[in-house]
């Protein structure tokens, strides 16, 4: 990957080059383990979809397509091996969030490939979202908050990128997550994208802050899986900071 960083104190922001960047509104990321078998399929379960191809309970702010999906009957179905929620939430500029869980929308949930993809061919890519939006991608049974049981004792791995390139990014990270890409059992509880004003962030939750070797493992497979450089600064912030001091990208450990 012909890649510049721009690295600053807390963290990295990535700068790719421009012909890198003009793929950011078109093709997919496939290949990663066996998703990429179902890239492009856009069959299976319909539910949370309307007819007219936004998501209902959003107001449609998830809506991207259009066009009507029909399920074929002699399709294979390739089960994942837990079932997965799509989440979504936004705040508009200048108001506050009085209580954050209520505040998110649950889009789907999927347990399969071709349920993975229509749903997400249905989501509004993340370089179309407004300012401060959210993508939660969860374990079914997982609250995308801090103080869930299966988030308390762990906390996130964190990615700073610059503006342009959260698309192809969050898919590769999205597949990977499904797909079992991490091989650390059940420790990986969720994926977030966070659409910020200068940057957007990628967020990947884990069970145990205080498992090392578990952490480093999960750190640089999700290196890999995105295909960072080896000098990529990543940062990690277990969720009893963030819970101390209310922020979830303030004050964290950096990782050179």
């Amino acid at each position: 990957m012909d890649s510049v960083w721009a690295k600053r104190s807390r963290g990295s922001i990535v700068e790719e080059s421009k012909e890198k960047d003009k793929k950011e509104s078109g093709a997919s990321v496939g290949g990663i383990g066996n998703i990429g078998t179902a890239m492009g399929v856009g069959i299976g379960s319909r539910e949370g979809l309307r007819k007219d191809g936004t998501i209902n309970g959003s107001n449609g702010v998830v809506a991207l397509s259009r066009q009507q999906y029909i399920p074929s009957p002699t399709s294979e179905i390739h089960p994942l091996h837990f079932t997965w929620v799509f989440w979504f939430m936004h705040r508009a500029p200048g108001s506050k969030i009085t209580n954050y869980e209520q505040s998110m929308k649950k889009i789907a949930a999927f347990s399969s490939i071709e349920d993975f993809w229509a749903v997400y061919s249905h989501l509004r890519r993340p370089h179309g979202l407004p300012n401060i939006s959210d993508y939660h991608l969860f374990k079914q049974g997982v609250r995308p908050v801090w103080e869930d049981v299966t988030n308390i004792n762990g906390g996130k791995w964190i990615v700073r990128l610059r503006k342009g390139l959260a698309s192809r990014y969050w898919e590769s990270l999205v597949m990977a997550v499904i797909g079992d890409q991490f091989d650390v059992g059940t420790e990986i509880c969720g994926a977030v994208l966070s659409i910020r004003s200068s940057e957007d962030i990628l967020s990947l939750w884990n069970q145990s802050a205080r498992e090392g070797r578990i952490n480093l493992k999960i750190r640089d497979t999700m290196k890999r899986v995105l295909n960072l450089p080896p000098d990529t600064i990543m940062e990690y912030k277990s969720h009893t900071d963030a819970m101390k001091d209310n922020s979830s990208f303030r004050n964290t450990d950096v990782f050179r």
